[in-house]
């Protein structure tokens, strides 16, 4: 079931949210990857909040549709008397003081916390392998990568020990593993989701976004994670909306599967009366080529020197991604953000006639984990990976991912920043035409 399926079903006292909390703690504890995916449980903070939200159900006083819904957080955010440690030997029992502020706010609408997932040493590839900690397995092949950052994310929800996640995105960390586990992941537009209380990698490219089984889902999750209400989704319709192919780039070498699943998405959305079109946009390339200036940079301004205090303790190729930003100058760093600042209003100005510019979410399929250990195809795949992801992110967009029906296949719809609620109506009605 969907987690507003659960909620609904909460509502109308038929689910106890205390014995859907012990079904899922009970699932994950014989799930026979769940140290895979999670890394530490909260069964007793669980346990509790279930049962405040049981009492609230029996009163008629829930506070959210969301209303004891128990969901998993990446273990990046803040929970408080809990380690926290981003996938990262280099922080290794840092146990936080309070929770960080979207687990806060997801409280406080009832949802319950089933623990902290596995993710990417901080969070810096898209690939989902950690040998430093755990390596998610892919929910289509458990030999597979599950995409990252938020590998154990994705794979809670995929694998049924979480009705949805949380994750972060800066680079791609939400969409990649949402599409290589068949699931819907939103990437928030930078900003609108507090990240107070959530390790950075780069805080300027650093977003929280939902994973979830679907499109209602992620707008119910987006709603309690800022503490406001949820969009109307039952209006969406794809008749007459203006869809845009970006050509530039996203579709340069794509793999075989992805490329058939894209095109026969896109070609469903076309049947569903949208109007599609193919755009060029010179900016995108420009804004890409613009990457080794702006990501490590700042993933090493914040880590680089706990990172070579004891560099030992890292994943190599990981560690290495991180030292691509120590030779970046300070003239290089601020030149590049401001040519992004323009190549971002050429993108606006280009696509504002559209609803949102479509894409494949991943130009690959996830590949094999014990291919990824050899340093040269690592940095290969993890390029491949998060080319597409990235384009969202340099542009400061909120995008979705949905499921093409083609496993480990997905399509992304990209629309400006803050156009969240907008998305979601459109995304809706995708959903539906791809279902």
């Amino acid at each position: 079931m969907s987690a507003a399926e659960l909620g609904r079903g909460i509502a109308a006292g038929k689910i106890s949210p205390v014995a859907l909390t012990e079904t899922f703690l009970d699932a994950i504890l014989r799930h026979p990857h769940a140290e895979r995916i999670y890394a530490r449980l909260t069964p007793d903070r669980a346990r509790a909040e279930a049962a405040g939200a049981e009492a609230r159900a029996r009163a008629g006083l829930r506070r959210s549709p969301l209303d004891g819904v128990p969901v998993s957080w990446k273990d990046l955010f803040d929970t408080a008397g809990v380690a926290t440690e981003s996938g990262s030997a280099l922080l290794r029992d840092r146990v936080p003081a309070r929770d960080a502020r979207v687990l806060a706010n997801a409280t406080a609408a009832g949802l319950v916390c089933l623990g902290k997932t596995h993710q990417t040493e901080l969070a810096f590839s898209g690939l989902g392998l950690n040998p430093v900690t755990a390596s998610p397995p892919n929910v289509f092949d458990t030999e597979c990568v599950s995409g990252g950052s938020s590998s154990g994310a994705a794979t809670s929800v995929a694998f049924g020990l979480a009705a949805a996640a949380v994750g972060s995105d800066t680079g791609g960390s939400v969409r990649v593993p949402a599409a290589w586990n068949g699931l819907v992941g939103l990437k928030t537009s930078a900003g609108r989701l507090s990240c107070e209380g959530v390790v950075p990698l780069a805080p300027r490219f650093d977003t929280v976004g939902p994973l979830t089984r679907t499109v209602e889902d992620a707008g119910l999750m987006l709603a309690v994670l800022e503490g406001a209400q949820p969009s109307d989704l039952r209006s969406a319709k794809l008749a007459g909306r203006r869809l845009a192919v970006l050509d530039t780039l996203a579709m340069d070498d794509i793999e075989d599967a992805p490329r058939a699943a894209f095109e026969a998405a896109v070609d469903r959305l076309h049947e569903a009366g949208a109007q599609v079109t193919r755009l060029s946009l010179p900016a995108v390339a420009a804004a890409n080529a613009l990457s080794p200036k702006l990501f490590a940079p700042e993933g090493y301004g914040v880590w680089g020197a706990l990172i070579e205090a004891d560099p030992e303790v890292m994943f190599p190729p990981v560690r290495e991604r991180f030292r691509g930003g120590a030779t970046v100058t300070a003239a290089e760093y601020v030149a590049a953000w401001r040519q992004l600042d323009a190549l971002k209003a050429d993108y606006a100005a280009a696509t504002a006639g559209v609803d949102a510019v479509l894409i494949p979410t991943a130009p690959i399929l996830p590949p094999k984990a014990a291919a990824l250990e050899v340093d040269e195809e690592f940095a290969r795949a993890n390029m491949m990976t998060l080319r597409n992801t990235r384009i969202g992110n340099l542009m400061g967009l909120a995008v979705i991912t949905l499921p093409t029906g083609r496993d480990a296949c997905g399509i992304s719809l990209m629309g400006p920043p803050r156009s969240e609620p907008r998305l979601l109506r459109l995304a809706a009605a995708v959903e539906r035409a791809l279902a």
